[in-house]
């Protein structure tokens, strides 16, 4: 079967529901901090130390479930992924202590890691012409923003009719739900331009030994320690920090009364910035170097975070930050992902990517993890602020040495 040309195919389609799904799951779980805190009496670092586990199973599970993808069949890899997400959500419902949480937490991650970017992303990847591939790329990136929109404010909106375990037991019903669309996700034909045949073990080998890899995948830490940190603390951060909601303003006329309201919605507000920024992404990677493109949206990234820790928080500003930090939320993914591609080509795409992944959620695991840890000694967040300040300059700087080559087959093999 030859490539298609088009760039909207039934492979592009059911990634794009498949992540949906999956990151608007993910990103809600910033939502149930303080319900399953309240419930059961926790210190925040314990709900926070099962979301920070669940981000490093992902990591850990991405070049695992990329590998099997890559030998088995994709759509394997994706089924197991959606049974695990979804028995990792049922069983985590059913959870009354925080090693509970936290051992379920590790299914939710290996889900997570079958249905997310690293194999989502490589099937597209193979699928798409290299002339469409960095937008193909980043339309799959900008699904799971939509999946982020929806997800926390669907979580809050349920938690107003229903307990949090009940909202895990549906949101696992949802999870299953994607495999309908599953058949379209078939195993796309091999690149036009046909690459030397390498094995696995000697394109990693080559890769380790390569310190553009090395560079990048050091670079992607502080993205997921951004992400990870603000995903399942500024809901609370919010709720418990931001100055009121004035009766009768803008917010309130059109039904955010709460602190608590707002921080759901500054989430849904991240994602949806973030569709926009995520294909401006893919389409400026079609024309610009990809690494001045990333140490551009690391430096821009850290710029809004410090600006927005140094004012006092308000609805305005926190409204301001969500649309700010949203526009710049994944668009690392399609020029990351894009610059692996480009660099060692598609063959094993998805675990070179699951690999650089890796980084990510440590730093997703790291965030997440501080930021519940020094809550609870110092009773605020400023100083992870500033810590995911001083990473985000650091990931701008090392992006910039990065050789932009492709690395031939034979180079590969050698």
């Amino acid at each position: 079967m030859p490539r298609q040309s088009s760039l909207i195919t039934p492979v592009l389609i059911a990634g794009c529901v498949i992540t949906i799904v999956s990151f608007a799951v993910r990103g809600s779980f910033g939502v149930f901090q303080i319900p399953v805190a309240e419930e059961f009496g926790w210190a925040r670092s314990e709900f926070s130390m099962a979301i920070a586990i669940q981000n490093l199973a992902w990591g850990i599970g991405q070049p695992i479930f990329s590998a099997l993808a890559e030998k088995l069949g994709d759509r394997r890899a994706i089924f197991l992924g959606a049974l695990t997400y979804a028995a990792g959500m049922v069983l985590t419902a059913m959870s009354t202590t925080p090693i509970e949480h936290q051992l379920y937490a590790w299914l939710v991650g290996f889900g997570i890691a079958g249905t997310g970017f690293g194999v989502i992303l490589a099937v597209v990847g193979r699928a798409s012409s290299e002339e469409n591939r960095s937008m193909s790329l980043a339309l799959v990136t900008a699904a799971g923003s939509l999946g982020q929109v929806i997800g926390a404010p669907l979580a809050e909106w349920l938690l107003s009719f229903v307990s949090w375990q009940q909202t895990f037991v549906i949101f696992a019903i949802l999870i299953l739900a994607v495999l309908a669309v599953l058949p379209s996700m078939r195993t796309p034909a091999q690149p036009e331009r046909a690459e030397p045949e390498v094995s696995m073990s000697a394109v990693l080998g080559k890769a380790f030994r390569d310190p553009t890899y090395i560079l990048i995948f050091l670079g992607f830490f502080s993205c997921g320690y951004q992400l990870g940190f603000i995903t399942a603390h500024f809901p609370a951060f919010v709720t418990e920090m931001c100055g009121p909601i004035q009766p009768g303003g803008v917010l309130h006329g059109i039904g955010i009364t709460s602190t608590s309201a707002l921080g759901a919605v500054a989430i849904s507000l991240i994602g949806l910035a973030n569709i926009a920024g995520t294909l401006m992404a893919g389409w400026a990677g079609k024309y610009w170097p990809r690494k001045f493109l990333l140490a551009g949206v690391y430096a821009a990234r850290t710029l809004v975070a410090a600006v927005f820790i140094v004012l006092p928080m308000t609805p305005v500003t926190v409204i301001v930050f969500s649309i700010a930090m949203g526009a710049l939320w994944l668009a690392t993914v399609p020029l990351t992902s894009g610059l692996v591609a480009h660099i060692y080509g598609v063959r094993y795409m998805g675990t070179l990517y699951g690999i650089i992944f890796l980084s990510h959620q440590i730093g997703s695991f790291v965030g997440i993890w501080l930021g519940g840890r020094m809550y609870d000694a110092y009773g605020d967040y400023t100083a992870v602020w500033w810590i995911g300040v001083a990473v985000g300059a650091f990931s701008a700087i090392v992006h910039l040495p990065v050789r932009e080559k492709p690395m031939a087959g034979a180079a590969i093999a050698a």
